[in-house]
């Protein structure tokens, strides 16, 4: 069984940054996926914030654009980082990192979501 465990999260000043860090444990056949980064605010939807190819390529939200970085780390490719820049008030939320698996071979289209981690930007 495939998990994800978030860590990093915390409160911070407005203009800081934090490092989230994604952690990929369990087995499975399938090694082709994608790493997503997605939060949320009590009350409003999911929302994407970034995310990391299996082909290495990389996306972001405007709102991450330019402030946020996603990156694998590199020795252990089992460990995905969010590096959020000039945080913003706004940038408070629950975040989420999210495996996205292909389809095709051993792979299923099989989503797994971590449990979620706090980020409190304060004035």
């Amino acid at each position: 069984e495939v998990q994800l465990q978030e860590s990093g999260g915390g409160s911070v000043e407005a203009g800081g940054s934090l490092r989230l860090s994604c952690k990929i444990s369990g087995f499975t056949y399938c090694s082709r996926y994608d790493i997503e980064w997605y939060r949320q605010d009590p009350g409003k939807e999911r929302e994407f914030v970034s995310g990391l190819q299996n082909s290495g390529g990389t996306t972001y939200s405007d709102a991450a654009k330019g402030r946020f970085s996603i990156s694998r780390d590199n020795t252990n490719k089992f460990i995905v980082y969010l590096q959020m820049n000039s945080l913003k008030t706004e940038d408070t939320a629950m975040y989420f990192c999210k495996r996205s698996d292909e389809y095709g071979g051993n792979c299923r289209g099989n989503k797994y979501w971590g449990q979620g981690i706090q980020v409190t930007v304060s004035s």
